[in-house]
């Protein structure tokens, strides 16, 4: 196995700490560095995966590093290819995604300026939330070329949607396929007319009410996790969904994913970041892929990225 490179993941809470192993067990880095804030969580979390390298049998090392709001300890990540930002506080029941705007606003930005500072050439991916946002302020923070920011929200939203629809037919996930747009928010949009089931159009396999109650699950397929865990918000697919965009990256592989990328002409939209699919390189966004999509779609995408834009252009004074 040849392994290249470094990869940091800030921030060790659920969803950073499980990026990070699952990263490592890719086994295609030389070194994952997981940072955090709280004295000793990264380091002791990393002691802890080092020590699964003999029974999961892969050699990539992981480096814990404690980081302070001054800056210290962010010469860890110098170096780094990639940088995936989970830093920021999870939601609780009864919490959207925006409620965490201004206070993740705040940790993302001085993530962010310190990652410009010691990772100047890393493709950045944000999955702090509110995602969209996130994703705009991380750019302005770095001032880095937009391509090489991104954020990680189609990936999970369109895994979640994969996942209702095989449970809801009865069908292996390997059979299904789904596709989801937009905002990582209320303004999702999942894409029926791009998906399907053993390779039949989903709506020759389910009623409309049916798809329509799927589309519905998918837009609050977070709050609901939320619900459920009332102490935290859901990692083991968000993590999944970061960590293979991350490995898209790290072998310029030009798989085309769902993604937040920057949106400059696509599809009639201009100048926003938002959730289109893209071809995915070691440079970040190689390019958007403008998928085929009713007019519905296409509006509902429109919807989303006129909803998200306000927001975006509020996060630089943030």
């Amino acid at each position: 196995m040849s392994r290249a490179g470094k990869i940091a993941v800030i921030g060790a809470g659920f969803y950073g700490s499980t990026t990070a192993m699952r990263l490592a067990e890719y086994d295609i880095f030389e070194t994952v560095v997981l940072t955090d804030v709280l004295e000793g969580k990264a380091e002791g979390l990393a002691l802890d995966m080092n020590q699964s390298r003999p029974v999961q049998k892969f050699e990539t090392q992981i480096v814990g590093q404690t980081t302070g709001l001054d800056g210290s300890g962010y010469e860890a990540i110098s170096g780094s290819k990639i940088v995936v930002i989970t830093a920021g506080l999870p939601r609780k029941p009864g919490m959207s995604r925006m409620d965490l705007i201004e206070t993740n606003a705040k940790i993302v930005r001085q993530v962010s300026e310190n990652v410009a500072k010691h990772a100047k050439d890393a493709v950045v991916i944000v999955v702090s939330n509110p995602l969209d946002e996130m994703t705009a302020l991380a750019q302005i923070a770095t001032g880095f070329p937009k391509n090489r920011v991104m954020g990680q929200a189609g990936m999970l939203d369109t895994a979640r949607f994969t996942n209702f629809v095989a449970e809801k037919t009865g069908s292996p996930v390997g059979e299904v396929k789904t596709l989801t747009l937009g905002s990582h928010g209320e303004t999702m949009v999942p894409v029926p007319s791009k998906s399907s089931v053993k390779g039949k159009a989903l709506s020759d396999v389910l009623s409309k009410e049916d798809i329509d109650a799927l589309v519905e699950r998918t837009r609050n397929g977070g709050a609901e996790v939320v619900a459920l865990l009332k102490t935290g918000s859901a990692y083991y697919a968000p993590s999944a969904a970061a960590a293979q965009m991350a490995k898209a990256v790290a072998l310029n592989s030009g798989e085309v994913m769902p993604v937040c990328a920057w949106v400059d002409g696509e599809f009639g939209i201009s100048g926003v970041y938002l959730g289109v699919e893209a071809e995915i390189g070691s440079q970040g966004i190689n390019k958007v892929v403008e998928t085929t999509l009713t007019p519905d779609e296409l509006a509902a995408l429109k919807t989303a990225a006129e909803a998200v834009r306000a927001k975006q252009a509020d996060v630089k004074d943030l």
